[in-house]
This record gives structure tokens, sequence and C-alpha cells, in this order.
């Protein structure tokens, strides 16, 4: 795997050529394996002989990772993405009432004039060049904004946890940088719960404080803090990554974003193009086979590092047809596995849907000729496997005119 990420279609669609598994190395030349096809994704995510817990992690149960790892947090975070069974249901359960569908829609609103006050500002960020980076100023602050309200992080802490967030997803990160950022993370978190628990209220940090304290053995201290590390990074960046593709998808595909505005596909169609086209996660860590798993004729030995292919499988020509490379908002089913599948599938997916729903319609409302300022090949693609999409997002907000 390259630790520096890039552009990863053209290396899956080689990849995918081989077979719907790749046997892959990660950092620190760490054996591990990819599930890339779509088909084959889908069973491996639901498998019952497919844990999340690193204690089916072979190589870290015998001390062959060692604790700079730029991958250990995604291993080691006590939380539901690192449970299983039991253990998972408890920890989902707890925060799942705050992302149902009525829950979501009751956000709505909230959202809308987020989103408003932000297209609101975005014309005071344009420089003497003529541009603004649409990501720092619209995509980034949206989702942070509304996952801290939810958990009650105060408006302080919003831009070190979106820097420190960016570094535990970063996979080219030096061992020193990763162990700073995560105690640092944990100390940031550490200072929320701190807060909150000396002065609770409404939001989902202080209702996980008040679990705990009424049955101890529910939710450790531990297992809130990975929770809440959790809910940050995916409750925001994953989004972030969502909403700049797809404004780089429909700058590059003026006809498409012509279907939405006369009506022949909606902005819930481009949301969901976008999550199968280019997906917000590339190939996010880790699941375990708990024994010996043959997976479309490929062996995965027990206790191997899984990455979940997201990007390959939303792709896989076998799953999407001949031209599943295509970016069509009118493809009559954009089926795909990017907000996962199986007992982890992604419990934000509503919350995220709707934020990317309402910041594109909007945003293009507002700023019709809205277009990228680079070519899109000169964009900087962030620095992770993990996460899809690039560093800055440079745009003019009005057509630029015709000198002539």
């Amino acid at each position: 795997m390259d630790a520096a990420g890039g552009c990863p279609h053209a290396a899956n669609a080689r990849l995918l050529q081989e077979g719907s598994v790749a046997e892959v190395v990660l950092p620190g030349d760490v054996p591990g394996m990819a599930v890339l096809g779509h088909d084959a994704l889908r069973e491996f995510l639901a498998h019952p002989d497919v844990a999340k817990n690193a204690r089916h992690f072979t190589a870290l149960q015998e001390g062959g990772i060692p604790d700079g790892w730029p991958l250990r947090t995604f291993a080691t975070v006590q939380g539901m993405t690192t449970a299983d069974d039991a253990d998972h249901r408890r920890l989902r359960s707890l925060v799942s009432k705050a992302f149902t569908a009525r829950r979501v829609e009751a956000l709505r609103p909230r959202v809308e004039e987020l989103t408003g006050d932000l297209l609101d500002g975005l014309a005071h960020t344009v420089g003497e060049d003529g541009t603004t980076d649409l990501r720092r100023h619209f995509a980034l602050p949206l989702p942070m904004g509304v996952i801290c309200e939810l958990l009650g992080v105060d408006a302080e802490h919003h831009d070190r946890l979106h820097h420190l967030s960016n570094q535990v997803v970063s996979t080219d990160i030096g061992p020193k940088e990763a162990v700073a950022a995560n105690q640092e993370l944990v100390a940031v978190l550490g200072a929320v719960v701190s807060a909150r628990t000396g002065s609770p209220g409404g939001d989902l940090t202080s209702a996980l404080i008040a679990a705990r304290e009424e049955d101890g053995d529910r939710l450790s201290p531990q297992e809130l803090l990975g929770t809440l590390l959790l809910m940050i990074v995916a409750g925001h960046e994953t989004t972030l990554n969502l909403i700049t593709n797809a404004v780089r998808a429909l700058c590059a595909h003026r006809d498409q974003l012509d279907l939405v505005r006369a009506g022949k596909a909606g902005w819930s169609d481009v949301v969901e193009e976008t999550l199968r086209w280019d997906s917000p996660v590339s190939f996010f860590p880790f699941r375990y086979p708990t024994r010996d798993l043959t997976v479309d004729g490929t062996v995965i030995p027990r206790g191997t590092p899984v990455l979940a292919g997201y990007s390959a499988a939303g792709r896989d020509p076998r799953a999407h047809g001949e031209h599943a490379d295509r970016f069509d908002v009118a493809r009559a089913a954009a089926r795909h596995l990017s907000l996962g599948h199986g007992p982890h599938f992604c419990l934000g997916a509503p919350l995220a849907r709707m934020e990317a729903t309402v910041a594109l319609e909007r945003l293009f409302t507002r700023y019709p000729d809205l277009d990228l300022a680079v070519p899109e090949q000169e964009l900087r693609r962030h620095a992770s496997f993990v996460g899809n999409s690039v560093s800055r997002l440079p745009v003019r907000l009005t057509a630029v005119a015709d000198a002539g």
C-alpha cells in the first residue's frame, strides 16, 4: 500500500483484473490482505467468522506491531469499530438513538441553517486570485459543526480536533508523530468529557457519561473516549470527503449537473453515485478472519489484518457493468458498500447523506457557475490510503468573464 495515498482507481482496476482479493504490504512491512470485489466484500463484511477485535490480530498479539505504527489506532481503540457480538451491540445501542432517521430529520433545519451561514460567508474567503478553498471553508466546517454540536464539543476545539483526526487517518505519518497525535487527541477528548461531566447538557457526550455512571460496567472510561474518537473522526472526515468528491465530480461532469437541474436526477442520486464512484473511504482497517477463510477462491489466513476496499468495490465491473468507471447520476441502481455492510454498517449514514444532500443543493443553487480553479489532475491528494479525497479544493464561485 502506498502510504502517501494518491488516487486509488487505476491501481484498483489493475488489481480487480487479477481477482477480488489481493495480498498487500502495510506500512512497516506488515503483511495483510485487501478485499476489493463488490460481491466478495459484501460476503466478507457480514461473514460470521470475521472479527473486528484486535485479539484476533496475530502479528499484534505476537508483539510484531510497534506503538508508533500509523494504523495501530484503528486496531486498538476501544469502541464500536473494534468490538464484536454482545460488546458491539452494547456500545452501538448507546449512540444509535442519536442517529435514527427521525432524529436525523429533526436536525435538518439546523443543518440548513449552518449551510446557509457558511454560504453567506463564502464570498468573504475569496482571495486576490479569485479563488477559495471550498474544502476548508465549506465542506469541512459543516459536518464538523454538526457532529460537535451533537457531542457538546465547544467551538474552541474544532480546528484542533480536525487536525488530529487528519493525522489519525494519515498513513504516511512517522512513529513519533503518530504517538503524539493520539496522545493529544485523547487529551482533548478527555477535556471534553471533563467539561460535560461538570456541566452536563442535552448532548450525546453527557448521555454517554450518564450511561456509564448509572451502570459502571456498560461503558468504561476507555470505551467512552474511544466512542467519542470514532464519532469525531467518522462524523466529519467521511462527510467532508463525500462533499468534496461530489463537487469535484459535478465540476468535471457538467452534463450530470445539468440532469439534476433539469429534474432528471435528484441531489440524493448525486450523493449515492459519488459514494459508489469515488468513495470517501478507500481502504478501511481492519477485520480479521477467526479461521482460514476462502473468499472468492482466495484463502485469507486466520489472524490476517484485512482492508475493506470500498473504492475498488465501487468500480467493480462485475457488479456495476462495463461502464463502472463512469460517473452517472441517473444510473439505474447506484448500489454500493461505501457505508459498510452487516453489523458494522455506518451508524451515521442517514446524517451523512442528509448533510451532503443539503450542502450540494444549496451550494450549486447559490453558485450555479461554481467550478474548479485548477485542473483535476493538479489537485493534491490526501496523504492516506484510508481516506480518499484531495487536501484542498480551490474553486471559483462565479464564472470568469470573457476577456473578449
